[in-house]
């Protein structure tokens, strides 16, 4: 059986989730509920509807000008092992893999240890945008973040040395 991802929606061709032209995928569902999030009707996880992976994987194949796949919110890392196919799917096909997400990476790290789908899905991502957004810290000038406490960092080079690490082009 094919596995079904939970979504609030998909944008087949975006430009302002990530560097270049990017395939985005919203998923449903946040334990965060940040005030002021963008994106509040992909707060219950009971919303949205179910798309499998596959048929995501077959519009990332229709365009070649895709640089890769943007997963947002929603928290996506809440599901992980939902997502799992799709970004392995993504790799394997050259493409790049970015994730927003309100968990810090230092979160991260205690979660993935009781958490394995979270553990398998962290290096299947590129670029991940880290932390809660914070309304009293909104910038609207910082590159893919909406608020400063907010990072975009280099996700493997972070899981290497166990510390956040920023992506090159986005340090303050």
């Amino acid at each position: 059986m094919a596995q079904k991802i939970r979504v609030a929606g998909v944008v087949k061709q975006s430009v302002v989730d990530g560097p270049g032209l990017r395939l985005t995928v919203f998923t449903q569902g946040c334990p965060h509920k940040c005030a002021g999030c963008h994106n509040p009707g992909t707060h219950d996880f009971d919303g949205g509807w179910e798309i499998e992976a596959d048929d995501i994987l077959e519009e990332l194949d229709k365009n070649p000008l895709l640089k890769g796949i943007t997963l947002s919110g929603g928290e996506p890392l809440s599901r992980s092992g939902e997502l799992l196919p799709l970004t392995r799917g993504a790799k394997e096909r050259g493409k790049d893999v970015i994730c927003f997400t309100g968990y810090t990476f230092e979160e991260l790290l205690k979660l993935k240890e009781r958490e394995p789908a979270l553990a398998a899905l962290l290096p299947e991502i590129d670029l991940l945008v880290d932390g809660r957004f914070d309304r009293d810290l909104r910038d609207l000038t910082l590159n893919l973040r909406g608020s400063g406490n907010q990072r975009v960092l280099d996700l493997p080079a972070s899981l290497v040395r166990g510390e956040a690490v920023w992506a090159e082009g986005y340090q303050e």
